[in-house]
Parts: C-alpha cells; structure tokens; sequence
C-alpha cells in the first residue's frame, strides 16, 4: 500500500464531446450573425402605399383691421360722461356725450342717485351678446384682453345708467346746467371708446412689427373720467368700407391674387364674408395682403386685430411624400417610330450593322412613360444619343437628340422600382397631391418608394 501511494499524480483530460445541442447552438449563432451583418450592409428600402387624401394649409392668419376714423377732441374740461353705446351708429348732430365742469352729474352717480335704473330686455340682449362675442375670441396668450372687456362692459353698464340721468338735467338748476357742455357728432358713424394710434396708419405703412401684440397699446376711454381740453373724447368710423392685412409670402399671395376674391371667415364669431384682394410689397421688404370689405365693419369696429381664416378650395388627389418625388430624364421619340413587337409590347426599330456591314433594323421594346401631341418619352437607359431609329413601314429615319425631364415616383408594385410620372396639383413642405388615374400615372393603393434618392431605375426591390 505505501508502495502505491509514493506513485505520480496525472490530470485526467476529458475528452471533447461534442453533441446535437452544440451543433444547433452553433448554426443558430451563426446565422444570426450572418443576418445582422447582411441587415447592417445592406441597402434598406421603404415603401409608402399611395392614398388618396388632401393637404392641410394653415390659412389661419391674424389681421390687422384699417378703417376710416375720425378722432373727436374736447374743448372742455371736466367729467365725461357717455351716451351713445360702443359700436352704435349715430348720426350727425347725434348727442354723444356731456362735459360736466361743476361735477354734479358725478355726484348724482356717487351719490348711487342711479341705482333705479332698469335695463330693458334689449339692452340686457345686447350685454348678454358682447359678453358671448368676447368668450368665443378669448385667447389666454392676450390676458390683458379681460381688462378691456372688463372697461368696455361697465362703460356699457354706466352708458345706459347715464341716459337716465339725461333726462333728470331739467331738475337741476340753470346755473348748474349752463355748466354741461353737450357734445354732438360732427359726423355720421360707429362709436368707438378707445384709442391705439393705428387710426391714421395706411395699409402700405403696415410693418411686420406691428403684427406684435405684446407692443400694441390700446387706451380705454373711461366714462366719468376728468379730461382736458384737447384730450380725446371718442372716435368715429365714418365708412362701411373697411379691410383686414395679414403678412403671408409672396407665392402664396400671387395665387390669392390670381383668384381676385377669396371667402374669409372671422373666428371671432364664425361669420363669413367675401373680400376683394389686393397684393402689397412694402416698404420693410414683406409681403402682404390687403383684403377689403364692404360689410360687417360694425361688429368689428372696437377690434385692431383679427383672427381670419382664408376658405380656399382644397385639392383633392393622391397623396405622396415629397421625400418619394424624383426627376429623370428621358429621350424624346417621334410617336410615328414607336411601333407594336410579335408580344403586342411597345418599341422602337434600331437601325444595325451585320458582320458583313449590312443595314439591318433590330426591334427593341422600350417602356413609354408619358406623351404629348408629338412624341414619346422613351427610356434612356436602352438606347443612345445618336442611334438611328427607322420608321415602321418607311425609309424615313430619326437620329436621337432630344431629350427632356419628367416629375416622378418609383413604383414598387411588381417588385422592382418602375418610374411613374406624376402631375402636382399642390404641394407643401412634407406631401404632395397628384392626380389620380393618368395614362402612366399612379393609382389609389399603388405602392412607392419612400425615399426616391435610395433606388435607381428597375432596380429590384427587397422587401
């Protein structure tokens, strides 16, 4: 035993064993590999499945609103008190409103002599309306929009007070009342109690600066207030006629242009009205548009800005990513050369050389991709500048020349990518619309390349 044990150690080794499992394991390992690496170099192309559709235009613009008004001065001092409501038509001669120099007619509202007074269902209908038009174009981005809602409501309150009050001048004495300057319209027109410093600008004075709401400053004129000689007592929109400019770029104001009219909805109140249309380039190098109107300048008499919406047709056609539209260039064949092969296909008939220098004619059949009164647009990738095609049942030949450009997209129907020409009715910076069903156009649920820069003509396609 002691003999046994004075023996060397040696490791055993194991033999290599390989079995199924490890086999399968290392096939699937090495697939995987392969199909990554084929992924990773290989050249990825996506398709897009035509639809019909048409094209979301922002024609949503803010305007600025032009009117003719006339600014009345003071020639008093004292408190002003208002009659006529804001946005009503009053004539010439029309009482307006009244300078209090003694302040009695202030009194009488401090003094809550006034607390008696009871609105009709019409005045009430006509609260309960400004009050509806402001709720439908309150904007939380223009806050400082409820302080003058909020101003021109309690104006609006104390101006219906105040004609009630009127009618209690005979009570007071003669002294008193010689000390009441009523003042009338110099002019038929809308009432207005504000002021912002646009009411003698043009429309080709309009700058983009202006468009900025956050610079504009609207003064409210404030009834009781104490004014001064020459201070502003209120203004006059003395037409009917009035327009709206908004600020667009010039390709788009020509098209406006070119339609004369176009339909403009206020968002304000939903209302719609046609506007004649009138392109400027001002004097700050923009663009702008002038549209005029004949109507509705009373419900927007108080408003400097105004939210419109432009109601433009909307093309209506298939709808393709601009990403998927190419250019390619084709010759131009002489439809009188273009004849039938043995298969009913289309082509052209080459004129050849045998090896014994014999004049032949070789049929190649050629796709056509478009046409007009004349010729054919014919694959260049087939033929070349300069051969000689003889036309069919004649002697005549023609020398190809000519070539030209067509608009497309890669159809990917019958697995390589076909070129297919397309019409653009409109467009914008992601879609296009293009006519539907043209001779060697598109169709609705054809399928096209996504991306035209990826793929070459009749180039396979891998899905």
């Amino acid at each position: 035993m002691a003999g046994r044990n004075n023996g060397k150690i040696r490791q055993y080794r194991k033999p290599l064993n390989i079995n199924l499992g490890i086999i399968i394991f290392s096939v699937i390992f090495i697939y995987i590999v392969i199909c990554v690496f084929l992924y990773f170099t290989d050249k990825h192309i996506m398709g897009y499945e035509v639809k019909t559709g048409s094209l979301s235009v922002g024609n949503v613009y803010q305007g600025i609103a032009l009117r003719q008004e006339t600014i009345v001065m003071s020639t008093d001092s004292g408190y002003i008190n208002y009659y006529a409501r804001e946005g009503e038509r009053v004539g010439s001669g029309k009482l307006v409103c009244s300078i209090d120099e003694s302040g009695q007619l202030k009194e009488l509202f401090d003094a809550n002599k006034a607390e008696d007074t009871q609105l009709s269902d019409s005045d009430l209908s006509d609260i309960r309306s400004e009050i509806t038009g402001y709720m439908n174009g309150f904007d939380r981005k223009q806050f400082s929009g409820v302080y003058d809602f909020k101003y021109s409501l309690e104006g609006t309150a104390l101006k219906l007070a105040n004609i009630n009050v009127l009618q209690d001048l005979q009570s007071l004495n003669s002294s008193a009342s010689s000390l009441i300057t009523l003042c009338s319209a110099p002019v038929s027109g809308i009432v207005v109690y504000s002021t912002d410093g646009f009411e003698a600008v043009s429309a080709d004075q309009i700058t983009a600066d202006m468009f900025d709401r956050e610079k504009y400053e609207k003064k409210q004129l404030i009834n009781n207030d104490l004014v001064a000689a020459g201070d502003t007592l209120y203004k006059l929109s003395t037409d009917e006629n009035w327009s709206i400019v908004i600020q667009m770029d010039a390709e788009r104001a020509q098209e406006l242009l070119e339609e004369d009219y176009v339909q403009v909805r206020f968002l304000k109140n939903q209302f719609s009205s046609w506007a004649k249309v009138n392109v400027l380039n001002n004097a700050d190098g923009n663009t702008y548009v002038k549209l005029d109107f004949n109507n509705s300048m009373i419900t927007f008499c108080a408003d400097r800005f105004i939210d419109i919406e432009l109601v433009t047709k909307e093309e209506q056609g298939l709808k393709v990513p601009n990403s998927a539209i190419a250019e390619k260039e084709f010759f131009l064949i002489p439809k009188d050369y273009v004849t039938k092969g043995n298969n009913n296909e289309n082509g052209v008939l080459k004129e050849t050389y045998t090896e014994n220098g014999e004049v032949t004619t070789e049929f190649i059949a050629t796709s056509i991709y478009y046409e007009t009164d004349d010729d054919y647009y014919i694959d260049n990738s087939i033929l070349e500048l300069g051969n000689n095609l003889v036309k069919p049942d004649s002697t005549d030949k023609y020398t190809i020349s000519r070539s030209a450009t067509l608009i497309g997209v890669y159809n990917i129907n019958k697995g390589y990518a076909d070129f297919k020409e397309i019409q653009i009715l409109s467009q914008n910076d992601e879609y296009a619309i293009i006519k539907s069903n043209t001779t060697y156009g598109l169709s609705a649920y054809d399928r096209i390349v996504l991306d035209a820069e990826t793929v070459n003509g009749d180039e396979f396609i891998n899905d």
